[in-house]
Order: structure tokens, then C-alpha cells, then sequence
């Protein structure tokens, strides 16, 4: 129709912020797997998933920063002060015109890229959330007991209704209800970014230290969407990851010999 207005496609921001120092694994973002760093693992990955106009490497350290550069990455430097990823996120985030913004964890070398494309989509599809994350069935009950596996529970909706390292829901009638694994990637649209990373925290957050839930407790909502393709290995962030990691690397590279 002559006049209307064409419909664009949402802007999709990665970020990947990464710090040098570690307490348990310091330097992780430029340990090599693989014949590559962590970081662009990570880089490269999250390129091949087709979602961003742009992602950007947030850093405060100049042997990041180098690193990066040297693999033709895009990176930006960040003050040095943030409390979190989420603030560092928010600084690259605030320069640049997007609508959406997702914070890609740098230590997680094994990420599907297929998983970002669910996130991107599943946010898109729900315009009037604030923030989106995603989540796996949990199936073994030590999963469910484990207080170091996140569970989430969701509305009719898809939206997050609560955040507990605790196992919830709490199995009293045998309902079917599925129980749901929280995994830590975060998208939000670019205006609640910049306002999340000013509030203050919250008693619920403090307790059960986790951040997602001042989100929550603010009154602000999250969707939570389902993922098929979880990461094909761990989070780096112990020594035994890193040799975990780089052992499921080398059987693949064998295995496509």
C-alpha cells in the first residue's frame, strides 16, 4: 500500500564482555582449546549464528584487547570499574543503535550457535518483555537437588515466574509439570539494559545470589524459551573445565578425520 510504513527486522547486539583477572582461572579468556583462545571461540561462534548486525568484544585489559585484534575480532575497551558483565555490556551497548542487546558469556567455548538463534527469535516473538533467556529439561533428580543448577519456572506465557538454586516446583502431586534447568545467557532490549544495570539490588537476589532475579523483584519480566542446543561441553571456569573442554575439542577434531 502506497505510504505504509515497511516493516523492519529487529537489531540484534552481541556482546562478549571479558576481563583478565579470575580467582580460580586467571587469564581464562585467552587460554588456548583447540588451537584457539576461549575468547574467540566464543567470537566465532556467536558470528556463525546469523543473529548479530555487530558483536563486540567488551574488555578492560589491554592483553585482551591485543589478542583479540590480532584475530581480527571486533573489540571495544571498557572502564575498569564495572561491578559485572552486565554493567561492561551495557557501556558498549549505550554507544552503539540496536534494539536488542544479548550478553554472550565469554567462557563458554562450546556454545551452539543454533541456541542464540532460539533466544533471538523466542525475544523477538514476545515484544513486550523486558529481558529473555533460555532454558533445558532438567531429567535426573541429582540435577533437580543440585543447588549449583539453576531451576526456573515459567508462566503459561513462557515468562519467568521465579529463579531458585533450591528444587522447584516442589513435586507434592505428581502433575507432569516439566522442570526446567536455567541457562546464564541474557538477552534484553537495549532500553531495559541501560536501566537494569542501575537498580539496586534485592533481598531475593542477595539470598539466593542470583542476579537475574532482581529483574523479578523490580517487576519486570523475563521469557524464558526453551533451547534444543545447549552448549556440547562446560562452562569454563575451573582448571578440570579447561581440561574437559579441551578433551571434547581434540575427540571431535579425530572424530572428522
Amino acid at each position: 500500500m502506497a505510504g505504509a510504513e515497511q516493516m523492519t527486522e529487529p537489531k540484534f547486539l552481541g556482546v562478549i564482555p571479558a576481563r583478565y583477572a579470575s580467582s580460580r582461572l586467571p587469564g581464562k579468556p585467552l587460554l588456548e582449546i583447540g588451537g584457539k583462545t576461549m575468547l574467540e571461540h566464543v567470537y566465532r561462534r556467536s558470528l556463525a549464528s546469523g543473529v548479530f548486525f555487530r558483536v563486540v568484544i567488551a574488555t578492560d585489559d589491554h592483553r585482551i584487547y591485543d589478542a583479540a585484534e590480532k584475530v581480527g575480532a571486533d573489540v571495544l575497551m571498557t572502564r575498569a570499574d564495572h561491578p559485572d558483565g552486565s554493567s561492561r555490556v551495557a557501556e558498549i551497548a549505550a554507544k552503539i543503535d540496536t534494539d536488542y542487546v544479548i550478553n554472550i558469556q565469554g567462557d563458554e567455548p562450546m556454545l551452539d550457535p543454533r541456541m542464540l538463534r532460539e533466544l533471538a527469535a523466542g525475544f523477538a516473538a514476545d515484544p513486550e518483555a523486558d529481558s529473555a533467556t533460555v532454558c533445558v529439561p532438567i531429567t535426573r533428580e541429582e540435577d533437580f537437588q543440585n543447588p549449583n543448577i539453576v531451576k526456573v519456572v515459567r508462566a503459561q506465557n513462557g515468562r519467568a515466574l521465579y529463579f531458585s538454586r533450591s528444587p522447584i516446583p516442589y513435586p507434592r502431586n505428581s502433575a507432569g509439570c516439566p522442570v526446567w534447568e536455567h541457562l546464564g545467557i541474557y538477552a534484553f532490549t537495549k532500553q531495559f539494559l541501560l536501566k537494569f544495570v542501575a537498580l539496586p539490588p534485592t533481598p531475593l537476589m542477595q539470598t539466593e545470589s542470583l542476579e537475574q532475579l532482581r529483574i523479578l523483584e523490580h517487576g519486570y519480566s523475563m521469557a524464558v524459551i526453551p533451547t534444543k542446543y545447549p552448549s556440547e561441553g562446560p562452562n569454563v571456569n575451573t582448571l578440570e573445565d579447561l581440561e574437559e573442554a579441551r578433551r571434547i575439542f581434540a575427540q571431535k577434531k579425530n572424530e572428522e578425520k
